[in-house]
């Protein structure tokens, strides 16, 4: 899969097969957001990783009322949080890059999954609050978004396609509203 294929066809998926994601394609997942580009290489993200289907199901009733949209997720083969350790942050002209840093980073994973045929879905519905409660992370991490890892079932459930229609996920401006050439 080349790299127009890989992001022009991506799209978040909510329905996953129940087939595990291999070993070695987890590490070059993991590995491609460790070599993302950050601000100063401060490199400030840090991730949580969940592929027991019983911690992932437990995580899916922690994350809020909010995040009760999300509960496709326990039926995902792994979950991986997004964290960025606030410690590691630049600012520049006002803004924290911890943000943006982990982003970026958290993309290049979901681009390296997609090579493998894995798919996945960002996801910023949840309590941090209470998500970081469960999880009992560091003071100095922000969860900055959550996403679910798998193949994608062979027939997206109803809840899926429900879902996906609320959160318009088939809707993209186009280049004419985002872009100015000057």
């Amino acid at each position: 899969m080349d790299a127009k294929e890989l992001i022009f066809e991506r799209h978040s998926v909510r329905s996953f097969s129940s087939d595990p994601i291999p070993k070695e394609a987890l590490a070059d997942i993991l590995e491609a957001g460790r070599l993302a580009p950050s601000a100063q290489n401060k490199q400030p993200w840090r991730y949580l990783v969940f592929t027991e289907s019983d911690k992932i199901q437990k995580l899916a009733l922690n994350c809020g009322l909010i995040g009760l949209s999300n509960f496709f997720i326990r039926k995902a083969p792994c979950l991986i949080i997004a964290c960025a350790d606030t410690k590691a942050n630049l600012k520049l002209n006002g803004q924290d890059y911890y943000l943006v840093d982990t982003a970026i980073s958290f993309h290049q994973m979901m681009l390296m999954a997609r090579s493998y045929g894995i798919e996945s879905c960002w996801l910023a519905a949840f309590s941090e609050k209470k998500l970081r409660s469960y999880l009992d992370i560091p003071t100095s991490w922000r969860i900055v978004a959550l996403a679910p890892f798998g193949y994608p079932a062979e027939k997206k459930s109803t809840y899926s396609k429900m879902v996906s229609s609320f959160a318009g996920s088939d809707s993209r401006k186009p280049l004419s509203d985002i872009v100015q050439f000057r």
